[in-house]
């Protein structure tokens, strides 16, 4: 099937666009394009373009909640291949500012779940490497 267009941005909604493009940089790599308080820009290396846009009264879903304020979206990090290193990830992210949303029976799934400092949610991910 021919596409209509292309997937330029996923924007996420919230208080502080500057501070929250700085997060995920931490996270994923890259420099945020801050020449507009409003909205802030930020390609992840070999990844998506994250912009970031000002949200006043931004309200952050209430995870896993789908009958109120659903979460919406979320983004998934490939964190390393080993629990280690999904460990080790998670430490970092929390350093940062996230907070743990899901840990129920996080050593039968391959993800853990982390709201991000705006509360939207965002999972790091065991990717077992062949």
């Amino acid at each position: 099937m021919a596409a209509v267009a292309r997937l330029r941005s996923v924007v996420v909604d919230c208080p502080e666009p500057r501070e929250l493009a700085r997060f995920y940089a931490a996270v994923g790599g890259g420099m945020p394009e801050e020449e507009d308080p409003d909205w802030v820009v930020l390609q992840i290396p070999a990844g998506p373009r994250l912009a970031f846009q000002r949200a006043p009264g931004h309200n952050p879903p209430d995870w896993p909640r789908a009958d109120r304020g659903s979460q919406q979206f979320h983004l998934d990090f490939d964190a390393g291949g080993t629990w280690e290193e999904l460990d080790e990830a998670e430490q970092k992210v929390l350093a940062l500012g996230a907070r743990v949303l899901d840990r129920e029976d996080d050593k039968r799934k391959d993800f853990r779940v982390y709201a991000d400092p705006a509360g939207h949610p965002f999972c790091l991910c065991r990717i077992e490497q062949p």
